[in-house]
């Protein structure tokens, strides 16, 4: 954030786009503590590798890739955060099914239940992150849809889809080979989706 500040005072970018990356940086911060604050509110608690997993998607996609710009800097850092992200909306999702299930007993559960929601899960949140890019790019130009080139040059066609539907193939491929990770892990284990059920904090 101390970065972020630095640019707007020198006025590196526009004073609209300087505050949006302050703003996301702050936004950033304060997306650490969601799972503390959905355990309060919700009284839900989120499995430990769930967190830390999510955590390390928050340092590679706020700190790093939008308050240290590693998304402008690096050509393919918008590609990792496509593959990583659906990790862990993958897992979210077999959190979401087991807690969804209740008190059922996960062992006598058909893993392709928890891998087929998952993907499912993972595959709508990466189009609404479209959605939010394309908001992003219509309010503060921000560009995250690559369709104008580094100088500002309009693309056209195919060539402005390139980058929206590398997103999409990318955040499918994540969700498939976190499937696939799963499947290989659950093999012989009948409650190994047990470890990602979300569960009621109880009074």
């Amino acid at each position: 954030m101390a970065y972020n500040i630095y640019e707007f005072a020198i006025g590196k970018y526009s004073t609209k786009q300087g505050l949006i990356f302050i703003i996301e940086c702050l936004a950033g911060v304060a997306l650490i503590f969601l799972p503390e604050i959905i355990t309060k509110l919700f009284k839900l608690v989120l499995p430990e590798k769930i967190v830390y997993f999510y955590w390390v998607f928050l340092v590679i996609s706020v700190f790093l890739g939008t308050s240290l710009h590693m998304i402008s800097i690096i050509s393919f850092w918008d590609k990792i955060l496509h593959s990583v992200s659906p990790m862990v909306l993958t897992a979210l999702g077999y959190g979401l099914i087991g807690f969804f299930m209740k008190e059922a007993d996960i062992s006598k559960t058909s893993p392709w239940l928890f891998l087929l929601f998952g993907f499912a899960f993972a595959g709508v949140c990466g189009v609404f992150w479209e959605f939010w890019e394309f908001l992003c790019d219509t309010v503060a130009d921000m560009n995250l849809q690559r369709y104008a080139t580094s100088a500002g040059e309009l693309l056209v066609g195919r060539a402005a889809l390139m980058d929206t539907m590398g997103d999409l193939l990318t955040n499918t491929v994540g969700a498939v080979l976190m499937g696939i990770y799963a499947l290989i892990q659950s093999h012989g284990k009948a409650a190994y989706f047990e470890e990602y059920r979300l569960k009621k904090l109880h009074k």
